[in-house]
């Protein structure tokens, strides 16, 4: 199988989707002419045009409040914000309106938009656009959230939100844009859907529950674990709403022994939600340990690089809270 990069995944998802559907728009600031901030568009607007790639003006506000206007009309439109963090400036129609018109109006009304939006720190942008918020819109009931960690996971679960009737966030790791994994060719076509887990590696003797960015680093810890006989798992949770909970007891139930582990805050952080899907169910009897998670810091994202890097999980701290767990 080829292999590309998460960006270009992402970008295949999107035109070959458009190709087959017209009601496929995609909005942002300068996605169409510069081709994106991470250059994730680059080129569309040239196959697509300026009516179907539109540049925007600097409103976050204004973009998605077009959007959910243009999805309940039944458009399907993908809105890209340039970076997650100015998600803050869109959140009265993205929570008030776009995830709420379905219960609003008693099943009769849809919003099936995309909202993509790169976020995580380890780029250098400092403070205000290197945040993770996830947890933000998670809590808000009536949007879906999903957050890839592979390629293949980009382009099939875009795919599926695409045409999911909800309201979908869709949030991309700023550094894994440039990884590259495998991807079948864009006559092959495939979708992930959403609400399932992908158990990443398999193992016995310890779980490690994660998403995002944080799953190659898990990978990477779980395979320096191999060579030290302990056999570790990494689920990739993929979608945090909805949440595959199956997966996830599944897994607990087999290893006994926990950690999970997420980029954002950890107070408050989505990570909880899933230590508590452990604890309110049956896996609870089967723990071996308390069930442990490693979040980042409870601190804005400094600028400076070593910092910056300390803020989140390393591989180091993995691996010591493995340890601690064994």
């Amino acid at each position: 199988m080829r292999e590309i990069t998460y960006a270009e995944a992402i970008k295949e998802a999107m035109c070959e989707e458009m190709r087959k559907d017209k009601r496929i728009v995609l909005m942002g600031e300068d996605v169409g002419v510069y081709g994106g901030a991470f250059g994730v568009s680059r080129g569309m607007v040239e196959e697509f045009g300026g009516q179907r790639v539109l540049d925007t003006p600097i409103s976050e506000l204004g973009i998605t409040g077009c959007a959910v206007g243009a999805a309940m009309t039944g458009m399907l439109p993908i809105v890209e914000i340039m970076f997650s963090d100015f998600i803050t400036l869109a959140l009265e129609q993205l929570v008030n309106q776009a995830a709420k018109n379905r219960f609003q109006f008693g099943g009769q009304g849809s919003v099936p938009m995309v909202l993509r939006a790169p976020g995580g720190s380890g780029t250098g942008a400092a403070e205000q656009h290197s945040q993770s918020p996830e947890a933000w819109v998670a809590n808000t009931p009536g949007l879906k959230v999903v957050v890839p960690s592979t390629p293949y996971d980009a382009k099939g679960l875009l795919k599926a939100s695409i045409y999911d009737p909800n309201p979908v966030v869709f949030l991309e790791q700023k550094l894994l844009y440039r990884t590259k994994g495998p991807v079948p060719d864009p006559g092959d076509d495939y979708i992930v859907p959403l609400g399932k887990a992908d158990v990443k590696r398999r193992g016995n003797d310890v779980s490690i529950i994660t998403y995002g960015r944080m799953v190659p680093r898990c990978l990477k810890v779980a395979g320096d674990f191999e060579t030290r006989g302990i056999s570790v798992e990494v689920v990739d949770v993929r979608t945090l709403v909805p949440l595959d909970r199956e997966t996830i007891i599944t897994s607990a139930k087999k290893s006994g022994r926990v950690l999970v582990v997420y980029e954002a805050p950890q107070t408050g952080g989505f990570g909880g939600e899933i230590v508590s899907v452990i604890a309110d169910s049956d896996a609870f009897f089967y723990l071996e340990a308390p069930v442990k998670r490693l979040g980042g810091l409870d601190t804005p994202i400094p600028y400076n690089p070593r910092l910056e890097a300390q803020v989140v999980p390393t591989e180091e701290k993995i691996t010591a809270a493995l340890e601690s767990l064994l």
